[in-house]
């Protein structure tokens, strides 16, 4: 379960999750897990203003998190590939040189609260939408993945969640199995990933024009059912 604290209203609103379990990664998988993860973020989510994502080893953390926002000295933790911890206010001259995460810098810099996650232990999970911590950092020996997609338009943000997720179950023991998370939000409990079915229609000549091959209605329909 994610607890949404109302501290983030005015940085960064909302965040839905998921779970992956029993998942086995290799090199070749675990790279295009994140090269879809940064893909998503500069194209759907423009470059993290309305969504980013912070995937975690389960295993190493314990629910249900707090998702809540704090003035930056307040916030400390081991950033992704350090060793030492830093304040977020720290965090923002560390990677004020870093070409890849400079960019997102000016997205929560100047707010005097910065959004954060936190397992039930008080671990932070990540700093959205700069950073993850390293204590939760995936590799290739992770089986569960925690998925939190944080977002300041919920529909891009559930789209994300939902892409990540469908395409990457499939490596999961139970492939295409998805352990929904609870989001807790003004009172009211939310279920993500959504995943919802929608109606499509299209004309057989456009189905025919796309594959190459002649179909009348009929066919195509009995070959879509």
């Amino acid at each position: 379960r994610l607890e949404v604290d109302p501290s983030v209203s005015s940085v960064r609103p909302f965040v839905v999750g998921a779970v992956l379990r029993g998942v086995t990664f290799t090199k070749a998988r675990y790279d295009s897990f994140i090269d879809l993860q940064d893909k998503l973020h500069q194209n759907l989510a423009r470059k993290r203003t309305l969504a980013s994502v912070g995937t975690h080893d389960l295993d190493t953390i314990k629910g249900p998190f707090k998702y809540m926002a704090k003035p930056p000295g307040d916030i400390k933790f081991i950033p992704l590939n350090q060793t030492k911890q830093f304040t977020s206010a720290e965090l923002m001259e560390l990677y004020s040189t870093d070409s890849h995460l400079k960019p997102y810098l000016p997205i929560i810099r100047d707010s005097p609260v910065y959004p954060v996650i936190y397992d039930a232990n008080g671990v932070v999970l990540s700093l959205p939408p700069i950073i993850n911590g390293e204590h939760s950092k995936i590799t290739l020996k992770t089986k569960n993945v925690f998925i939190e997609c944080t977002c300041t338009d919920l529909t891009k943000g559930k789209i994300v969640l939902d892409t990540l997720v469908t395409m990457f179950s499939q490596y999961c023991t139970k492939p295409f199995i998805i352990e929904p998370v609870e989001t807790l939000i003004n009172g009211k409990v939310e279920v993500y990933p959504s995943l919802k079915y929608r109606t499509e229609t299209i004309k057989a000549e456009a189905v025919s024009n796309l594959v190459g091959v002649d179909q009348r209605p009929a066919q195509v329909a009995d070959l879509l059912s």
